[in-house]
């Protein structure tokens, strides 16, 4: 996989402001505010930066946190993980392996069948729901 790298300026042009601060400043969206926090389509999560498939619908469950949360990335190489020591704690900051975007953080209260909360920013996801077919 080759990286995507671009300057502040391309993907302030590519972004809007809100998915730019949050996935190239590392910035939160604010709780619940966020659509796809409340989608329920199959499908699959998209980094809004550089389109990289992260997750599928079917890992995505609802964990009361108001960001969509899932227990396990579309596959091992989908995201990388970071030590993040913001906000005078040590956390696990996510990011898309492709292009380094700021995705949200880990953390070990999820359900079965990883015990893990990928609780992602909305802002750096994008969603492409899977076409039904008609029988």
């Amino acid at each position: 996989m080759t990286k995507i790298i671009k300057s502040d300026e391309e993907w302030q042009k590519q972004l809007t402001s809100e998915q730019y601060r949050v996935a190239r400043k590392g910035g939160t969206e604010r709780a619940g505010s966020h659509p796809l926090n409340q989608e329920k389509r199959a499908g699959e999560y998209l980094c809004a930066c550089c389109e990289a498939k992260l997750f599928d619908a079917d890992a995505k469950y609802e964990s009361g946190s108001g960001w969509p949360s899932f227990f396990a990335p579309i596959n091992s190489e989908a995201v990388d993980e970071h030590v993040d020591k913001s906000l005078f704690r040590t956390r696990t900051e996510i990011r898309c392996s492709q292009c380094d975007a700021h995705l949200g953080h880990v953390f070990t209260d999820g359900p079965n069948p990883t015990g893990l909360r990928y609780c992602m920013n909305g802002a750096a996801l994008s969603f492409d729901a899977k076409k039904q077919t008609e029988e």
